[in-house]
């Protein structure tokens, strides 16, 4: 019996935007799903390269045109459906553009230090070591039994 080696998948994306003066972009989802502060990012699109995404998904939810956005981790986890969903994230300094919010959420920069003063998108603090580290470069959940942990490798 041969055991396949491909999956479903659903990849997706998350850029860290800052500038020069230690402020961070961050997005307030007014999703069901995962709401409260974190970065911009979305899906995907079939046959669409990761990168152009991400600078798809900050440009639409930003106004602001992302350029050399680098990959600094990967988060995923088993959806229900058992399909591996996949979120790359990436970070930038470089950008250009007029900020303005999407109907995915208000967007506005703040100081990186009053991030934790806001209410963050569930595990969105634990991403964060992901982003800011040198040392990290996943944020993995796995099930034990009916208990889902969380590993950050």
């Amino acid at each position: 019996m041969t055991i396949s080696k491909s999956e479903q998948a659903i990849f997706t994306n998350m850029c860290m935007v800052f500038d020069d003066n230690g402020r961070i972009l961050v997005q307030d989802r007014i999703s069901k799903n995962w709401p409260g502060v974190t970065f911009p990012g979305g899906h995907v699109d079939q046959g669409e390269s990761f990168t152009k995404s991400v600078i798809r998904e900050v440009w639409e939810e930003t106004g602001l045109l992302i350029k050399s956005p680098v990959l600094c981790g990967i988060k995923q986890f088993q959806t229900k459906r058992d399909e591996r969903y996949v979120v790359l994230l990436y970070k930038t300094d470089q950008f250009e553009g007029e900020l303005k919010s999407s109907d995915e959420g208000e967007v506005f920069w703040i100081e990186r230090e009053q991030l934790l003063n806001y209410q963050l998108a569930p595990d969105f603090e634990q991403m964060l070591q992901v982003f800011e580290s040198d040392e990290l470069s996943e944020f993995y959940y796995y099930r034990e039994g009916d208990h889902w942990n969380l590993k950050l490798l």
